[in-house]
């Protein structure tokens, strides 16, 4: 893989070159951003950069040489990926599960596409409705491979996807690792949530923010990659909001967002005419929902409740929604203003963290659905 497979990013592909060209990569390196923004990406053109028998003598991957070659399908042996997992319903109590038992299942991944999501990857070990997370186990692995010595003589290159996954003792363990580096080795960490990871961890590492794609590169991608007509690239270019992988998923007719805005019509007109009834079937029927599938349909009812409240400024540039969405919002949006936008708000927010705690989801959704009531009758 190559620097210029990753959509944008121009300011960290060039600072990656230079810590190359100066010979002064660090041991160990986090990559931060929102979702979708091309960090995974980065950071497998970067290893491919580094295991290059030829990175020191130009700005990107040959793609020709021995290393090159084994990395094409990603089977490079110092190359060492670290992901959550889940724990597999036949296994024993006392088991922590490792990457190498997902290995088969994380490689076909990472050959479709260097851009995913949390999500893309549960639905690939099918555990939708489990917590994944990264065991001591694994991290005791990773310390076993990287102890031994370059199988190609040059770097050896761990990648650890969602840090902030790891239990506390995975956390200390790669601690452990990062205050004592096996040589010629390099960590390069792909965190959406630094926030949650040990401070002792963060301060071992070189943080580098990852931004957001601009617009034009989305554009631009859309066209070159998907071939999609500049019109309708420019238009989902601007609603994905610096995320290649949202740009993507407006591209599939059965995307979940439609799902999503339908429950979010049907939950607003049900509580504006105040029908208990149907609410509570409402709420029965998103609490069959998987966990992670209600924390993504909260996620997206909180990004339409802005979307509906900058809506009334009548102002089209400071909106982000679909042709869909906005059909919708030409009706809705006056009832969504001053007096209650903040309540709202605070309401999706806080299902979101019942539903991340484990609470009942029919519960949750149904109370919400009920205080849903008194906010859209304020004005």
């Amino acid at each position: 893989m190559k620097f210029g497979e990753v959509i944008g990013q121009e300011d960290a592909k060039q600072r990656f070159r230079q810590m190359v060209r100066e010979k002064r990569v660090p041991q160990g390196i986090m990559l931060c951003g929102k979702q979708g923004v091309g960090k995974m990406a980065l950071a497998m053109a970067f290893a491919a950069y580094l295991l290059c028998e030829h990175h020191d003598e130009q700005d990107d991957a040959c793609e020709t040489c021995r290393q090159c070659a084994m990395l094409r399908k990603w089977e490079h042996p110092d190359l060492h990926f670290t992901y959550p997992t889940i724990k597999q319903p036949s296994s024993s109590s006392e088991h922590q599960p490792t990457s190498d038992e997902y290995a088969r299942e994380w490689h076909a991944m990472i050959c479709k596409s260097t851009y995913f999501t949390l999500e893309d990857w549960m639905e690939q070990m099918n555990g939708t409705n489990q917590q994944a997370i990264i065991t001591g186990a694994e991290s005791d692995e990773l310390a076993k491979k990287l102890s031994m010595k370059s199988s190609q003589g040059g770097y050896k290159v761990s990648i650890i996807w969602l840090p902030e996954r790891m239990n506390p003792t995975s956390a200390n363990k790669l601690l452990k690792l990062l205050e004592e580096p096996p040589q010629h080795t390099v960590f390069i960490m792909v965190s959406e949530a630094p926030e949650k990871l040990l401070d002792t961890i963060r301060s071992r590492v070189q943080r580098i923010d990852i931004k957001q794609i601009a617009t034009e590169e989305i554009e631009k991608a859309l066209v070159e990659r998907r071939g999609l007509e500049p019109d309708t690239a420019h238009n989902i270019a601007r609603v994905a909001g610096g995320s290649w992988n949202k740009a993507v998923s407006e591209l599939d007719t059965g995307n979940e967002n439609r799902m999503f805005l339908d429950m979010f019509i049907m939950l607003m007109r049900l509580a504006y005419m105040r029908n208990i009834h149907d609410l509570k079937k409402w709420s029965d029927a998103v609490g069959e929902f998987g966990r992670e599938k209600q924390k993504r349909m909260l996620v997206y009812f909180m990004h339409m409740i802005r979307e509906n409240f900058m809506f009334n400024f009548k102002q089209p540039e400071l909106c982000y929604m679909t042709q869909e969405e906005a059909n919708f919002s030409k009706n809705f949006a006056r009832y969504v203003n001053e007096a209650n936008v903040l309540g709202i708000c605070a309401l999706l927010e806080r299902a979101l963290r019942d539903i991340s705690q484990n609470a009942n989801g029919k519960i949750v959704f149904f109370d919400m659905a009920l205080k849903m009531i008194m906010f859209l009758i304020q004005k």
